[in-house]
C-alpha cells in the first residue's frame, strides 16, 4: 500500500513539474510574443514615417525641378530682350547698355566695395564737365566681409559723400545723372556755393550692396 502512495505522489510531482515547464514555456512565449509584435509595430510605424518624409521629399524635388525649368525659360526671355531695363542696347558696351542681368548686378552688387563705388561715381559724371574736388567715405571692406552671403540678404548702405565745381547747367546735370543711375542712390543732404561762374556742390548720399543668397542643404532626422 505505502508502495502504491508512493508511486502516486511521484507521479503527482512529475506532472506538477511538467504543468509548471509547460506554462513557464507559455509565459514566456506570450511576453516575447508581446515585446516583438510591440517592436515589430513601432519598427513598422517608423519605416511608415520614413516612407511618408520620402514622399514628401520626392514630390517637393518634383516641384523644384518644374520650378527651375519656369524660372530658366523666364531668365532667358528677361536678358534676350533687345533693349534693356534702363533703355540701353542688351548687346551694346555704352554706359546704360547690357543685358537686363547684367544691369541687375550693377544695381545691387553682392559685395562690399568702396573703391569701385568711387570708380563709378568718376564713369558717371566723366562727361558732365564738372571738376572733381573729393571724394570720402569709409572703406568697411574688411568689417562687411563677414556679410558675404546670407539665406536672408538684405540691402546694406554704403555712405559716401563727394564734392563737385562746375557752371550751373552742369551741376545740374550732375544731379540729373545721380537720379538716373543703374545704382540707386540715397542723397540726404545737398550743399552749393559759389556764384555765376563757378558753383560748388556738396553731395552726402548713400548706395547699397545686397549679399549673396546662400542656400542652406539640411538633413531631417525621422524620430
Amino acid at each position: 500500500m505505502a508502495q502504491l502512495v508512493t508511486a502516486k505522489r511521484t507521479l503527482i510531482d512529475k506532472a506538477n513539474t511538467t504543468v509548471v515547464i509547460v506554462v513557464s514555456a507559455a509565459t514566456f512565449l506570450l511576453v516575447f510574443s508581446i515585446i516583438a509584435t510591440k517592436s515589430f509595430i513601432q519598427q513598422a510605424q517608423y519605416q511608415d514615417k520614413v516612407i511618408q518624409k520620402k514622399r514628401v521629399a520626392v514630390r517637393t524635388l518634383k516641384e523644384d525641378i518644374e520650378s527651375t525649368k519656369k524660372l530658366q525659360a523666364s531668365y532667358i526671355a528677361f536678358t534676350t530682350t533687345s533693349t534693356n531695363a534702363i533703355g540701353g542696347i542688351s548687346t551694346g558696351s555704352g554706359k546704360q547698355d547690357g543685358n537686363n542681368a547684367k544691369i541687375i548686378l550693377d544695381a545691387l552688387p553682392s559685395t562690399y566695395d568702396f573703391p569701385e563705388l568711387t570708380t563709378s561715381l568718376e564713369s558717371i559724371l566723366s562727361d558732365k564737365n564738372v571738376k572733381f574736388n573729393s571724394i570720402n567715405g569709409t572703406d568697411d571692406e574688411v568689417t562687411q566681409s563677414a556679410n558675404l552671403v546670407s539665406s536672408t540678404p538684405e540691402a546694406i548702405a554704403m555712405p559716401f559723400e563727394f564734392t563737385v565745381s562746375g557752371q550751373y547747367d552742369n551741376i545740374r546735370n550732375v544731379l540729373t545723372a545721380l537720379e538716373g543711375s543703374i545704382r540707386p542712390m540715397q542723397i540726404n543732404s545737398l550743399s552749393i556755393s559759389g556764384n555765376q561762374d563757378e558753383l560748388t556742390l556738396g553731395v552726402v548720399a548713400q548706395t547699397y550692396f545686397q549679399p549673396a543668397k546662400s542656400l542652406n542643404m539640411r538633413s531631417v532626422i525621422v524620430k
